[in-house]
């Protein structure tokens, strides 16, 4: 079958039936897809990708796994939706003359300002109609703040139990969401003959259009997993970058 939406439930599901499941990336199989797309000619494409030599497939996943993953696309979700609330709070306090910089650092004095119209100097800086416009907003940030903190505990509580996590968390730059990340997303890291090859699959190598002998490297490729991309190239300088995918990989 193709890696796609809830093929893991169902490979879980043809497994317990006896069943041998080989779950084929779905751009391995769409450069077999002849013409037009429908069920027989996906099939044909499907079969015709699995009999290619050196073919790799995606390891069925447990439910628990799934469980993990989810965990970390739910808080990158809230993550994202008190970005935008910060920010439109950070919009809508500067017509009141409440400027701050970009950063979820200076949004969160705002947010106090909003909520008790008070600066450090006890004046009343933000007008009460203004601050019963925007109560909503922060108290959505507040909301989004306690979930995501709940969600973060989880995640240390989970590393704690795992010794692959251990080992990636003393790695300098790698916290306990970094690595539980990468140990739930990459489940086998034997697949990888070392770290430029897990840079290739995090899409951190550079896109190549070569021809004739002749090489031509273009921006980095950008593909694999974006989230776990994100959290690497955040944690790492650039000049550290490859050395950081590298101590990553052997900790796996």
């Amino acid at each position: 079958m193709e890696a796609c939406a809830t093929a893991h439930h169902w490979g879980r599901a043809l497994i317990e039936l006896g069943h041998e499941v080989r779950l084929i990336p779905p751009a391995h199989v769409k450069r077999y897809v002849r013409r037009n797309k429908n069920d027989p000619v996906d099939a044909a494409a499907i079969c015709e990708a699995m009999g290619r030599p050196g073919e790799r497939f995606v390891p069925v996943r447990s439910i628990d796994n799934q469980a993990e993953l989810m965990r970390h696309r739910a808080r990158e979700l809230l993550a994202g939706q008190r970005t935008s609330l910060l920010n439109a709070l950070r919009g809508h306090m500067a017509e009141v003359s409440a400027v701050a910089p970009q950063g979820a650092q200076h949004a969160y004095g705002l947010k106090r300002l909003a909520a008790d119209g008070f600066d450090d100097n006890g004046e009343i800086v933000v007008p009460d109609c203004v601050r019963a416009a925007l109560r909503p907003l922060v108290g959505q940030i507040d909301a989004l703040d306690e979930a995501i903190a709940a969600i973060d505990q989880e995640l240390a509580a989970s590393v704690k139990a795992d010794e692959t996590a251990r080992r990636l968390m003393t790695i300098p730059g790698v916290g306990p969401v970094t690595a539980s990340a990468i140990v739930a997303t990459i489940q086998d890291a034997s697949a990888f003959a070392g770290g430029r090859e897990f840079a290739a699959y995090l899409g951190l190598t550079p896109r190549q259009s070569s021809t004739g002998g002749k090489e031509r490297l273009g921006r980095i490729t950008k593909m694999g997993d974006r989230y776990l991309r994100k959290l690497l190239v955040h944690r790492f300088h650039k000049t550290d970058r490859l050395r950081g995918i590298h101590l990553v990989c052997g900790g796996l």
